[in-house]
């Protein structure tokens, strides 16, 4: 068995300075690795979650690396405490809505943000259930 000791998913995008803004001014993550000519990595101070963005067409890379990824079909979770209040401060910092606040019956409350690189970002809480 392959033993991991942490799991982050690297998109691909052309412009890596803009997502390093928005992921650092918004959830508060810290770049703890940052060339803008080839990669970004971030890091949640509060929970250790990590985000990774690679620059396209480096010449480090296999070639399946290359293109931009497609944001269709990709979403990037991040559980909040309190739905509520972080779609208050997400309108008051202006961001590009992909979807509004709403509850679902399975259990969340939670809307979709858009991010400079074109990914999609739901912020979610996890509530309980009333079961009929």
């Amino acid at each position: 068995m392959i033993e991991i000791e942490a799991m982050f998913p690297v998109m691909v995008t052309s412009n890596l300075e803009p997502v390093k803004q928005f992921y650092e001014t918004v959830f508060g993550f810290n770049a703890v690795f940052y060339d803008p000519k080839f990669y970004l990595h971030l890091v949640s101070p509060n929970t250790g979650a990590q985000l990774g963005f690679l620059l396209s067409n480096h010449e480090s890379q296999p070639s399946f690396l290359h293109p931009i990824m497609s944001t269709e079909g990709y979403v990037i979770s991040l559980e909040v405490k309190d739905a509520a209040k972080a779609y208050t401060e997400a309108k008051s910092l202006n961001l590009n809505f992909s979807m509004h606040i709403k509850e679902e019956a399975w259990g969340q409350i939670h809307f979709i943000l858009q991010d400079p690189a074109g990914f999609h970002v739901d912020v979610v809480q996890h509530i309980e259930t009333t079961k009929n």
